[in-house]
């Protein structure tokens, strides 16, 4: 596994690793606040940090996404903590769709090396456009009926976790409209989107590094495709902030704070695609 990633000064490694902190803290108060693992926020902001370092021009994406990935874990493991305190989990949910979600996440990541850089940018921007429109009308699905049997339930979360798998995030922008559409209260379908993305994002991570462990040129710190360095910041602010974001949730105008957010997820889509397509 060659690394050969350029070097920099201490001085400059310290202000990357703060931005990488900055860039946690922000997305783990999307987390707990919207019950999302962030990735779709993240994920355009590291590929602009990474690119701005001279990283492997051609797996900036990738790194990126892989990176973003791998903090959804904590992330998400930090919102739900305090969800629970809420009883806001719904574990019977969280166990039959989990199976799907999982094998979807890993079937996208695991392939996404053979995925060129700006097809994999065009994907992220198109589902992240779609769900910046779904969170923006705010349309809430009326209850047409109860959860699905077992299968039903296997293959929709197969198809979730193959599209949180290339956006690299938890999938909790299509789980929860589905949780409600099939009549869970939505004080219940936060906590438990959140709770699922938390194996999602551990078989995605699983993922990225196969497919991104004998490629050249990637920075000595790389596991894969996923950048430690970063990693670890992104956890550092992530973590801190993500039970302040969980508890906002049950204060404050989700609705506005939602619009806003679509409206800062079509920004970042847009940036991304004028970047790399």
């Amino acid at each position: 596994m060659q690394r050969n990633g350029p070097v920099a000064d201490r001085g400059g490694l310290m202000i990357w690793f703060a931005s990488y902190v900055l860039a946690g803290a922000f997305v783990g108060v999307l987390a707990g606040l919207l019950g999302i693992g962030g990735g779709m926020t993240l994920v355009p902001v590291m590929a602009a940090l990474f690119a701005a370092q001279h990283f492997a021009p051609d797996h900036v994406v990738h790194m990126a996404l892989a990176t973003c990935m791998a903090s959804i874990v904590f992330t998400s493991s930090s919102s739900v903590r305090e969800h629970l305190k809420f009883d806001g989990v719904n574990f019977n949910i969280v166990k039959r769709m989990t199976p799907g979600l999982v094998a979807g996440s890993l079937f996208a990541t695991s392939i996404s090396a053979w995925i060129p850089q700006r097809h994999l940018a065009l994907s992220f921007s198109v589902i992240v456009f779609f769900g910046a429109t779904q969170i923006l009308l705010n349309r809430k699905p009326k209850a047409a009926r109860t959860l699905p049997s077992a299968w039903p339930l296997f293959f929709i979360g197969l198809m979730i976790g193959i599209i949180g798998g290339l956006v690299s995030a938890g999938g909790a922008f299509l789980t929860i409209p589905f949780m409600l559409w099939c009549g869970v209260p939505m004080k219940k379908t936060i906590g438990t989107g959140a709770m699922m993305g938390i194996p999602l994002a551990v078989v995605g991570t699983i993922g990225y590094v196969i497919s991104g462990w004998s490629v050249p040129g990637l920075p000595s710190d790389a596991v894969g495709f996923i950048s430690v360095t970063a990693l670890i910041g992104i956890v550092c602010g992530s973590v801190v902030t993500a039970p302040f974001g969980a508890r906002l949730a049950h204060r404050l105008p989700v609705p506005i704070l939602k619009r806003i957010f679509a409206c800062l997820l079509y920004v970042l889509a847009a940036k991304m695609l004028w970047t790399y397509w």
